[in-house]
């Protein structure tokens, strides 16, 4: 058993007992480093990025041809399918990248914001669409991915309906205050301002107690996250969550004790940390 400690305002706790209440309510769970390379959100973000800029340098040479013939209207490639699913089989990974450069469109890669604030909004999930209605029996009925952002530049939802087999989006779905489980790169980057704001202090001291070292990235922690939303009780600093995207951290010392870090929310919409009680 874990000596607690009081001193501190992040609270070394009994690994068994926290993780048993940690487990009743946490909605996502997200370990740093667990997850595979498509969890990195913005991956695909950036290589359509990179696709669209190539598309407008070449229109530019083309206008600046002057007397030339006109040329045809470039059209960008559809990115390659690779490989494929069948029916109601999973979403294979070339898929699930495929479906994610198909969803994000120009437009969202210029005017949307990811966590950490960079251009295009936060990937949060891709999977495997319900067949519609009509196709339930239908054994050719075409694969659809729903694939979800989270744009924090005007804190909405971003859900699209991708048609696998025709390569389009066939459904666009925006919502304001609705806060789906926490994607992975949110997770840390939760941590990451928690370990850098005042607040963190007692996380850190924690930390140190723990393993003699110093805290200074998320690498170094096991993490869990659960959305926060304000309740009538909530503080004033907290007031907006539910429409901002915050989030409780239940943080772990990698091969060591849990530290309790409930008494504190991070706000990512707004990039700060707040007390919560």
């Amino acid at each position: 058993m874990f000596k607690t400690v009081h001193r501190h305002l992040g609270k070394v706790v009994a690994g068994a007992a926290i993780a048993v209440a940690g487990t009743a309510v946490m909605v996502g769970i997200t370990l740093p480093g667990s997850a595979g390379a498509d969890d990195a959100g913005g991956t695909g973000a950036g290589q359509s990025a990179q696709a669209g800029q190539g598309q407008d340098q070449g229109q530019g040479q083309d206008q600046g041809q002057g007397g030339a013939a006109a040329q045809p209207g470039v059209v960008e490639q559809a990115p390659a399918e690779g490989d494929t699913g069948k029916g109601r089989d999973p979403l294979t990974d070339d898929e699930t990248e495929r479906v994610e450069k198909l969803a994000l469109d120009r437009r969202m890669l210029r005017s949307g914001e990811n966590v950490e604030g960079d251009k295009g909004p936060q990937r949060i999930t891709v999977d495997l669409a319900d067949p519609e209605t009509g196709e339930l029996d239908d054994p050719n009925a075409p694969r659809r991915a729903e694939v979800s952002f989270y744009d924090y530049k005007d804190d909405a939802l971003v859900t699209k309906t991708v048609n696998l087999d025709t390569g389009k989006v066939e459904q666009t779905d925006t919502q304001h205050g609705v806060q789906p489980p926490l994607s992975r790169d949110e997770t840390v980057e939760a941590a990451r301002l928690l370990i850098a704001d005042r607040l963190g202090a007692g996380l850190k001291a924690d930390y140190k107690d723990a393993t003699g070292k110093e805290l200074t990235t998320p690498d170094q922690l096991m993490l869990n996250s659960m959305v926060f939303r304000s309740n009538p009780g909530t503080p004033a600093a907290l007031a907006d969550c539910g429409e901002h995207r915050c989030l409780r951290l239940f943080v772990k010392v990698k091969n060591g004790p849990w530290i309790d870090s409930r008494d504190l929310v991070i706000d990512l919409s707004a990039r700060k940390v707040v007390k919560a009680v």
